[in-house]
């Protein structure tokens, strides 16, 4: 089955209502042999287009990839990047921001880290957050000091968007090109997976009593997303919505979405000059004397 990506797209404008969007569709895959065969199909891919990244030295790729908790975002990014060259790749996790990242604005600390050009820069989780759990949690905009922000209400979310609107199309005008992925699981699956870290020794570290208070505010997470989802989707930078609840399968359609992007850069290696040619064949005919 082919993957069709523009599917899980989210359209410039759209109003998202994210129970209409599954969770779960039907496998690309026949067999775990069958999965493994295409994901390394496209690992392949990836890396000679990372390659080419490196080579013509025009665009950056920032991978953004934002879900609810054991959703699979790492899977995602160990299973997908697996054959990209660490030279040309960094990943960036963001946690709860540091006092002295508090003392700048929201999109600071992100900033900083924005991948150079032919290079591969992944977010796992990022400046979203500010519109996400911030939303969801109020009580955090006040420890970020902002004038006014907790009376402003829906204003503060408003002028967020704008902020993040206006920073993609400033780094798309500049060669970035931002590929933003949610992965969309259910809360049963979610619930099954979180049992699983308790069930499974070697799993016991990846679970935290937070996950479950978080998982309390479902709902609030859901409208945070669908608004945060509508407003910043757009046609340079738009959002795909993953299906997350089979992991084989949603690794195939992140891979797919990222070599498509890749491939409509259409890149190509630096073109020799023929005075560069004649120094190379120069040095040629001496090596072989």
């Amino acid at each position: 089955m082919k993957i069709h990506t523009q599917d899980y797209r989210v359209t410039e404008g759209e109003k998202v209502d994210l129970g209409k969007w599954p969770t779960q569709v039907d496998a690309v895959y026949k067999s775990k042999p069958h999965y493994r065969r295409l994901l390394d199909d496209h690992v392949k891919q990836l890396s000679t287009q990372q390659q080419l990244l490196y080579a013509s030295d025009r665009y950056a790729v920032l991978v953004i990839f934002q879900a609810m908790d054991a959703a699979g975002k790492d899977g995602a990014i160990r299973h997908v990047m697996s054959g990209v060259n660490p030279q040309g790749c960094q990943v960036f996790s963001f946690k709860h921001p540091s006092v002295a990242e508090l003392e700048h604005d929201f999109l600071w600390r992100t900033t900083l880290e924005l991948p150079a050009r032919g290079k591969i820069g992944i977010f796992n989780r990022s400046y979203y957050e500010e519109v996400l759990i911030a939303r969801v949690h109020p009580e955090i905009l006040r420890t970020e000091g902002i004038p006014g922000a907790t009376e402003a209400g829906r204003h503060v979310w408003r002028d967020r968007y704008r902020s993040i609107v206006d920073l993609e199309r400033h780094l798309h005008a500049n060669g970035t090109q931002i590929i933003k992925i949610f992965l969309h699981m259910s809360k049963d699956e979610q619930r099954e997976r979180f049992l699983a870290r308790i069930d499974e020794p070697h799993k016991n570290w990846k679970f935290s009593l937070a996950d479950i208070e978080e998982r309390h505010f479902w709902k609030d997470y859901m409208k945070a997303y669908e608004g945060c989802l509508g407003a910043t989707s757009t046609a340079e930078s738009p959002w795909h919505v993953v299906p997350a609840d089979d992991k084989p399968n949603a690794r195939l359609i992140v891979s797919q979405i990222v070599l498509d992007r890749l491939e409509g850069l259409k890149m190509a290696y630096p073109e020799t000059s023929d005075a560069r040619q004649a120094e190379l064949l120069a040095i040629r005919a001496q090596l072989t004397r």
